[in-house]
């Protein structure tokens, strides 16, 4: 999916200065739609990058979503996901397995522009489903 070219370009359109680390990381996010947690992602780049810490991988995190890199998703209250995909867009959370998807229905009426009280500019919208996937009710749960 995403090739260091295209890792470096969407670091630096976000403006930020691309580093080992941060390539990395964005790659990984880039490559890996499951919105994955700073535990997920410091466990399949650790074995590659033996100096990272899971500090790094959260202040990393943070950068991208402070430069609006990645989005930040709190669907689960125990953990925290990130998303590479920062087009809007819908997330189901299965109640049963954990796992969040994307849903794009209707994803073109979302739009961060909506109006609001006087003086206010919405900077984000979530729109969380919640509910058992189609996998597990497959397996009866």
């Amino acid at each position: 999916m995403g090739t260091d070219t295209d890792v470096v370009k969407t670091l630096v359109e976000h403006n930020i200065r691309p580093s080992v680390q941060r390539i990395f990381i964005m790659n990984y996010l880039m490559e890996h739609r499951t919105h994955p947690t700073v535990d997920e992602i410091y466990t399949a780049l650790a074995p590659s990058i033996p100096t990272l810490s899971k500090t790094t991988v959260y202040n990393t995190l943070k950068l991208l979503t402070e430069h609006g890199a990645v989005l930040t998703l709190t669907i689960d209250e125990k953990n925290t996901c990130y998303d590479a995909c920062t087009q809007p867009h819908a997330h189901f959370l299965c109640k049963h397995c954990g796992k969040v998807y994307d849903i794009a229905y209707g994803c073109e009426n979302l739009r961060t522009d909506i109006p609001t009280m006087e003086g206010y500019k919405v900077q984000e919208i979530h729109y969380y489903y919640k509910g058992i996937c189609k996998e597990c009710q497959d397996n009866n749960y």
